[in-house]
């Protein structure tokens, strides 16, 4: 490399360009059109030595650092800005090598009002003399804050609407109101927190009335990290009453339906009575120090608040994060209160619905069965999809689902009989498949009951290796094969039972040791505007991990098939032989 030259008073200066206009006027035009190029233009230009100092900058990049002019000359960048962060290697390397490069600069540049976190896009080239010899750098540099910071909020965007998709699956997957507050605090502390709870609004009690201005909340479920699990040492306490007066926070956030910012308080709150209050100081020793409280609210009422917490090094919340919470809360509040009014309004129809969609009767040891029942989204009631395993003589299993038309209590009630009707048939009669169907088909016609259901039995005989199906209607059945290939079985369907057109077969097709067996109702697939061969063309384009366990299976198949809005309820009953040589997931429910 060649000597540093001496640093010029002037570069690019108007005696410069006077002394060409008198020497040579194009020469003089040519100079003050490369001067306003250099000098009147968005980007910043500077001219660094060997050193890196800076030889000449532009008055774009003099206003860009708020430093003036002649403060740069004979500095280096690190000198006149020490608030900025650059790679330093590349511009060296470019001196060394001659190859121009690009970087990114970042930091707060200006000064005063018009300091602001900026980044800069620029480009380094190698300066030579009339020589050869490197003299320095040129280094030109455009303003890329907003594009940059465009990209990055529509980076965050698409995070938060990712996350908002993955808590629509995990967050209310049943009528449990329990579970879905747990659901719920758990996905909140791996996404959002290190720490969370829910508490819900106490309903009044008149041999326990609550004080005028006060408000009761029972915290419900709770969930922390495992580093802040740690610090707090003991396990969280469940089903305690807090109240909260009029003057308490969590009370505010109730009233006014907003997110609230907070940090740990340093004493106890004013309103605020009960075992969280007496644990403050615990909260505070564990490093706790932010807070984000949530209000879980539906058209009509308040359901509870989500209390978050950060600590240690996790950065405190701000309001963005505020805004997601709300949005993940809102979506949340929904499953709480169907969840809520599910459990007050339908209590015996929930006792029901349990014990008739509870794990199936256990059928022989050699068989294992796995079920799903997910209620429609906007049904608040019971609904009529039903499943069950019988264990039958000669170590046989009978595999049943069905449909009743329409949800409530009629139908659960309906679905009660005609679950009953067949267990009857199937343990007494000893009747063909089809025969039981049309037997039961009879029946409820007869008796003028008005609620029509589908319905399929698959019968596995371990003697002759082989699967029997009769069909009311329902939808074909799927095996799954061990490596994760899904495939409908075809099978003639008669008309929905309860008709009295009852016109039955009985279907016998050869088991395939080595898959699962998996028969569902018609919430999993139809879709409204969607041809029904198409909705069963996407499950069976379905690959499922080989090897998986039939509660990994069910999960795979809801997790693909049932995104979106569930407008009917979903029933599922998986069954795989038990201890067939070499086969992860079987196929035959019959061994």
């Amino acid at each position: 490399m060649g000597t540093d030259p001496p640093l010029p008073r002037t570069l690019l200066s108007a005696d410069v360009e006077a002394l060409l206009a008198g020497a040579d006027p194009e020469l003089g035009r040519e100079y003050r059109m490369l001067r306003d190029i250099v000098e009147g233009g968005s980007a910043a230009v500077a001219v660094l030595d060997t050193r890196l100092r800076y030889v000449y900058v532009n008055p774009h990049m003099a206003r860009i650092n708020g430093v003036p002019v002649s403060e740069h000359l004979g500095r280096t960048l690190t000198e006149v800005m020490p608030g900025v962060e650059r790679p330093v290697e590349v511009p060296w390397a470019v001196l060394r090598d001659g190859r121009p490069r690009d970087v990114v600069v970042s930091g707060t540049m200006g000064t005063g009002d018009h300091s602001a976190p900026r980044e800069w896009q620029c480009t380094y080239h190698r300066r030579h003399d009339e020589r050869g010899e490197v003299v320095g750098l040129v280094a030109v540099g455009v303003e890329v804050t907003e594009p940059r910071r465009y990209v990055t909020e529509l980076e965050r965007a698409h995070g938060r609407m990712a996350m908002l998709h993955t808590a629509a699956l995990r967050i209310g997957t049943t009528l449990d109101l329990e579970t879905t507050c747990r659901e719920l605090v758990d996905f909140v502390v791996r996404d959002l927190a290190d720490g969370a709870s829910v508490d819900l609004v106490v309903e009044d009690d008149p041999a326990d009335p609550v004080p005028h201005g006060v408000v009761r909340l029972r915290r419900a479920a709770v969930s922390r990290s495992p580093e802040l699990a740690e610090r707090l040492g003991r396990p969280p306490v469940l089903d305690e009453v807090n109240e909260h007066g009029p003057t308490s926070p969590v009370r505010r956030v109730l009233e006014r339906g907003r997110p609230l910012l907070t940090s740990v308080p340093g004493r106890r709150p004013p309103g605020l009575r009960g075992p969280y209050a007496d644990r403050l100081a615990e909260y505070r020793a564990a490093g706790i120090h932010s807070g984000l409280v949530v209000p879980l609210t539906t058209d009509s009422r308040s359901v509870g608040v989500l209390a978050m917490v950060r600590a240690g090094s996790s950065p405190a919340f701000t309001m963005e994060d505020g805004v997601v919470a709300q949005e993940l809360a809102g979506r949340a509040s929904r499953a709480l209160e169907r969840a809520r009014h599910y459990a007050r309004e339908h209590t015996m129809a929930l006792e029901l619905q349990r014990a008739l969609l509870s794990e199936p009767t256990l059928p022989h040891p050699d068989l294992e069965t796995a079920s799903r029942y997910l209620p429609a989204d906007d049904s608040a009631v019971v609904g009529g999809d039903w499943y069950d395993s019988l264990a039958l003589p000669q170590g046989r299993n009978l595999l049943v689902i069905g449909d009743v038309m329409g949800h409530g209590v009629e139908a659960a009630v309906a679905m009660s009989h005609y679950r009953s009707m067949l267990r009857a048939l199937a343990s007494s009669s000893g009747l063909p498949l089809h025969e039981m169907l049309y037997a039961a088909d009879r029946m409820i016609a007869a008796s003028g009951f008005d609620r029509v259901a589908t319905c399929l039995l698959a019968l596995g005989d371990p003697a002759t290796d082989t699967i029997s199906y009769a069909n009311a209607g329902h939808l074909p059945p799927l095996r799954i094969s061990a490596e994760g290939q899904v495939e409908l079985v075809p099978l003639p369907a008669g008309p929905p039972l309860g008709t009295g057109l009852g016109a039955y077969e009985t279907v016998t097709r050869p088991g395939q040791p080595g898959g699962t067996l998996l028969l569902y109702t018609d919430g999993l697939v139809e879709r409204r505007d969607e041809d029904i061969d198409t909705s069963l063309s996407r499950l069976t384009d379905l690959r499922l991990p080989p090897g998986g366990g039939l509660d990994e299976i069910l999960d795979g198949i809801l997790a693909h098939a049932a995104t979106g809005s569930v407008h009917d309820d979903i029933a599922l009953l998986a069954a795989r032989a038990r201890g067939v040589p070499g086969a992860g997931v079987q196929d035959v429910p019959v061994r």
